[in-house]
């Protein structure tokens, strides 16, 4: 399906690896321009160097608003625009009793899960109104509506940053720019990777057996009984940047394999 954004320009945040640069590889395939950030950007250019399309690698530090328009104002300076913006960058922030987080412990997750994308918004929404179109996505998660108890520093601001999409949506359309969220569960990235070799270790089994155990345990909803893959989420991300989601506005699409057992968001 061609998804009619060729030449668009996209910036991606939190683009090393994972869902970001899957993400891109979709994006470089319909013919878009990328502007893809990190703070490891390094590696990002390594990533990179297959993408056949027209792209910049650079560093940015989201809790940073002037590192943030920096960045902004160097895709600006190479493409002259910026018409979709999606926004992953974000980390799993302590975990614990929710009374026993500690004040620093509730505003690093804050700072990196929810203003950052405030900020992202900031830099680039002035653009996409004066260009009269726009697309705007940012990563939340199944948390955000099915929060887990020793995860409140994430689930706080996940949910926040799902408020605050929805809050965009209601004026932003007027300029022609559409706000989403995209929610997964349980995708294999290097942070649940990570989670999966810890669980193994304390279970004293495999990989394979703490992927299987948590998926019984703790993510019944999953029917599938797997990991999701990062370019599922990608296409869903895709889908919504598009001119074939020209009428998905103030949505939450999960890409969570049945995770959370509602109806409703």
């Amino acid at each position: 399906m061609d998804l009619n954004i060729r030449d668009r320009v996209a910036l991606i945040t939190g683009a090393t690896g994972g869902m970001g640069f899957a993400t891109a590889e979709i994006l470089a395939q319909e013919g878009c321009k990328l502007v893809l950030s990190d703070l490891d950007v390094e590696n990002l250019k390594t990533d990179c160097e297959h993408l056949q399309s027209e792209h910049v690698c650079l560093e940015a530090d989201v809790t940073d608003q002037g590192a943030v328009d920096a960045m902004v104002d160097k895709a600006m300076e190479r493409f002259g625009r910026v018409d979709i913006v999606i926004h992953t960058a974000g980390i799993t922030g302590a975990k614990g009793h929710p009374l026993e987080m500690t004040d620093a412990d509730y505003e690093e997750a804050w700072q990196i899960d929810f203003m950052s994308a405030v900020r992202v918004a900031r830099a680039t929404f002035p653009h996409m109104r004066k260009a009269g179109w726009g697309r705007f996505v940012c990563i939340t998660s199944e948390n955000a509506v099915q929060p887990y108890w020793e995860e409140a520093t994430y689930n706080t601001a996940k949910a926040a940053l799902a408020a605050f999409v929805k809050n965009l949506s209601y004026k932003e359309a007027e300029h022609g720019i559409l706000c989403n969220t995209v929610s997964p569960a349980f995708i294999k990235t290097d942070m649940t990777d990570g989670m999966m070799e810890k669980r193994a270790e304390k279970l004293g089994v495999s990989i394979d057996e703490a992927v299987e155990s948590f998926l019984d345990e703790e993510r019944p909803g999953i029917a599938l009984k797997r990991r999701g893959r990062v370019e599922e989420v990608a296409a869903a991300i895709a889908l919504i940047v598009s001119e074939r989601g020209s009428f998905i506005n103030g949505s939450n699409m999960r890409v969570d394999g049945g995770s959370v057992q509602a109806v409703q968001n």
